[in-house]
């Protein structure tokens, strides 16, 4: 037969003191625009109020949250005036996200978010709902004129400023954009074969050679000795800016 014994533990949860602070586990039994309810198998049952979802704008509890779920929120209050815990979703959120994104930071993770607003010098955009900030200088490859015209677009970003006690978050679509163009780049090369034949046009002359752009975008430098078969004092010679002429290529290096 069961004893008393059996249910020890249960009873004792039931009578657990909640405090300011307290990371609590609990499973979702209602799910309302005004607030979650949540059982924390106790005595008490917990509550969450819109504002403690989530900072991210874009969040919504009906569409986020499903009944059943089990969540963990901090306590805010041991009660809210009608006797439950007021809790919050976003406080206990934000400790671990600011957890995540330091690791994300460190493994250059890649994150597609989409510009929320624009705030003096840069965008908002939100990671693992923490609000990050977008600097002018790193939404893009380009000089960036407007940040305005960023608003709602897009974006694949990296962390690189990450600090939880300034609650700091610093996002970079440029550093993603260097990193597509350099393996692109890279794709190019590893295309290209000695000896093959093509048309080019001469961007920059130098004393010790000419710069030729040809193909998708790529450049190779045609060394003095390279331009004609015949001694050479300056490129100036025998080749002008703008030049169209055929190349050959005969070395591939990084």
């Amino acid at each position: 037969m069961e004893s008393m014994k059996d249910y020890e533990d249960e009873i004792n949860q039931s009578f657990r003191q909640f405090r300011y602070g307290d990371m609590v586990k609990g499973t979702v039994i209602a799910v309302e625009e005004e607030e979650v309810n949540v059982d924390l198998n106790s005595y008490s049952q917990g509550v969450i109020k819109p504002d403690e979802y989530s900072d991210d704008p874009s969040f919504h509890a009906m569409d986020e949250i499903r009944v059943g779920d089990e969540i963990t929120a901090m306590v805010l209050d041991t009660d809210d005036g009608a006797g439950r815990v007021l809790m919050s979703l976003k406080q206990a959120r934000q400790n671990a996200a600011w957890e995540i994104l330091e690791d994300a930071m460190t493994n250059r993770k890649i994150y597609d978010v989409k510009v929320q607003t624009s705030v003096n010098a840069g965008v908002v955009a939100f990671v693992e709902g923490i609000r990050g900030f977008i600097p002018a200088s790193q939404l893009s490859l380009s000089y960036v004129e407007n940040v305005d015209d960023f608003v709602g677009e897009n974006l694949k970003v990296i962390v690189i400023t990450c600090d939880p006690e300034k609650n700091k978050l610093v996002l970079s679509a440029k550093e993603v954009a260097k990193e597509e163009a350099a393996r692109l780049h890279e794709d190019k090369l590893n295309a290209l074969s000695k000896g093959y034949v093509t048309e080019g046009v001469i961007e920059r002359i130098e004393p010790y050679g000419c710069f030729v752009r040809f193909g998708d975008d790529l450049t190779g430098l045609v060394h003095i000795s390279q331009i004609c078969g015949k001694f050479l004092h300056s490129p100036n010679e025998v080749v002008k800016l703008g030049q169209t002429v055929k190349v050959k290529v005969i070395d591939i290096s990084e």
